[in-house]
C-alpha cells in the first residue's frame, strides 16, 4: 500500500511552519527584497525552531531524532511558500551538517555539529556552484590534488549562499582534474585559509537578499583531515540528489504560495459582467496550476523516500523531480502574475518577485538539501 500521509511530528512541523512563514516571513518579504539584506532577527527566529540541530546526535548536543529528507523537503516546502530568499537563509547551513551526518568522520563530527547546537546561528556553506556554461554538479572545474598526505584545491565557486559571512565552506571538488561523479569529492576549508579569496558576488535577479559569494581558490592547502568523509569513500551523488529535492521542495512551497494568492483575486475580479474565475480561460488555467503543485509535491517526496532509504532509484527520482519542477514552477509563477494582467508587474504586489525567485531557484545549485 502506498500512502503520502505525514506522521504525527511531520504534520506538526508543517503546521508550525506554515504560520511561521505566514506571519513572520511573507510580511516583509518584499522589503527585504527591495533593501537587498536579510534581518539577522529573522534567521535567529528561523534557528530556534532548532530543524538542524534536532537530527544531530545528542552526543554532538543534538536531539538525537532520525534525519528524514521527507521531513526536511516538508519543512522546505513551508519555509518556501513565506519567503523563498529567508527560507534559503534560515535552512542553508543545514546542507553542511547534513552531509556530516551523514559521512563525516567522527573527528569531523565532534568538531563542527556541535556549533550547529547552539543558541545563535552557526554560519556555514556549501559552494557547489560553478561558473560554466551548461554547469552539471557531478563536472566540476575546480580541483583537488593530492600534496603527501594533504590535498591541494584550485579553481572558483560562484554564487556561493550566505557565502559573506560564512565561517567555514564545504567545497566541491573533482580529485586530480578527473571527470566523473565518481571522482568529485567535497573538502572542509576554513574561512581564513591561506589561498582563499571570497568576494561578494555582483546580484542575481531572484533571491535578492540572500547574501551570496564568490569563492577564489588559488592553491589552497588542506590537511588530509579536510576531505569530507576522511580516506572513506563517500557518496558525492547523494549529496547532489538531497540538494537538488532542497531546492525542488522550495519551489512548491513558492508555486503554492502563487496559486493560492491567484484563486481569490480571480473570484472578486469583475471583467464584462463577471468574475475572471468563471471564465474558461482563467478556470483552466487555475486548475492547471493547482494539478501542478500537487504533482510537483508526489515528486519531491517520492524522490526524498527514495533518498532517504538509499533506494538505487533515488538518482533517477531526483533528476526526474528536479527537472519537472524546473518547468512547472516559473510556469505557475508566470501564470500567476498574467492574472492579475498588470497589476501583475506592479512592485506594489509580490508576484513578479516570485516569478523571479522561481526562476533563481531553478537554476541554482546548492541552496539547500533534504
Amino acid at each position: 500500500m502506498i500512502s503520502f500521509d505525514l506522521t504525527e511530528e511531520q504534520a506538526m512541523i508543517r503546521e508550525s511552519l506554515q504560520a511561521f512563514a505566514r506571519d513572520e516571513l511573507a510580511p516583509g518579504a518584499r522589503t527585504i527584497d527591495e533593501a537587498g539584506a536579510i534581518p539577522e532577527a529573522i534567521i535567529a527566529k528561523g534557528w530556534e525552531f532548532g530543524l538542524i540541530a534536532a537530527s544531530i546526535p545528542e552526543e554532538f548536543g543534538g536531539g538525537g531524532a532520525e534525519r528524514s529528507c521527507i521531513t526536511n523537503a516538508v519543512a522546505l516546502e513551508a519555509l518556501g511558500a513565506g519567503c523563498a530568499s529567508q527560507a534559503v537563509a534560515i535552512m542553508a547551513p543545514g546542507q553542511f551538517a547534513n552531509a556530516l551526518i551523514d559521512f563525516g568522520t567522527d573527528e569531523q563530527k565532534a568538531a563542527y555539529l556541535p556549533k550547529f547546537c547552539g543558541e545563535k546561528p552557526f554560519v556555514c556553506s556549501v559552494a557547489l556552484h560553478e561558473s560554466q556554461f551548461g554547469f552539471a554538479p557531478e563536472a566540476q572545474r575546480t580541483t583537488a590534488t593530492r600534496n603527501g598526505n594533504g590535498w591541494v584545491l584550485k579553481g572558483e565557486k560562484r554564487l556561493v549562499p550566505l557565502g559573506k559571512d560564512a565561517e567555514h565552506f564545504l567545497v566541491f571538488a573533482a580529485e586530480d582534474g578527473h571527470a566523473g561523479i565518481d571522482k568529485v569529492s567535497a573538502f572542509i576549508v576554513p574561512r581564513d585559509a591561506e589561498g582563499l579569496g571570497v568576494a561578494n558576488e555582483s546580484g542575481t535577479q531572484g533571491l535578492k537578499p540572500l547574501a551570496k559569494a564568490k569563492l577564489s581558490l588559488e592553491s589552497v592547502q588542506l590537511p588530509g583531515s579536510a576531505r569530507l568523509g576522511g580516506d572513506n569513500a563517500i557518496d558525492i551523488g547523494h549529496l547532489i540528489n538531497q540538494a537538488r529535492i532542497g531546492a525542488a521542495a522550495l519551489a512548491v512551497g513558492l508555486s503554492r504560495q502563487a496559486t493560492d494568492f491567484a484563486i481569490p483575486y480571480a473570484k472578486e475580479r469583475v471583467a464584462f459582467g463577471e468574475a475572471i474565475g468563471k471564465k474558461q480561460s482563467i478556470a483552466f488555467m487555475l486548475a492547471d496550476m493547482h494539478i501542478e503543485c500537487e504533482t510537483m509535491r508526489w515528486m519531491v517526496w517520492k524522490a526524498a523516500s527514495l533518498l532517504e532509504h538509499r533506494d538505487p532509484e533515488a538518482s533517477k527520482a531526483s533528476i526526474l523531480a528536479q527537472d519537472y519542477v524546473r518547468r512547472k514552477a516559473v510556469k505557475i509563477a508566470d501564470d500567476a502574475l498574467q492574472i492579475f494582467g498588470g497589476h501583475g508587474f506592479i512592485r506594489d504586489l509580490p508576484l513578479e518577485m516570485w516569478l523571479r525567485n522561481a526562476r533563481t531557484l531553478t537554476i541554482l545549485d546548492g541552496l539547500v538539501s533534504v
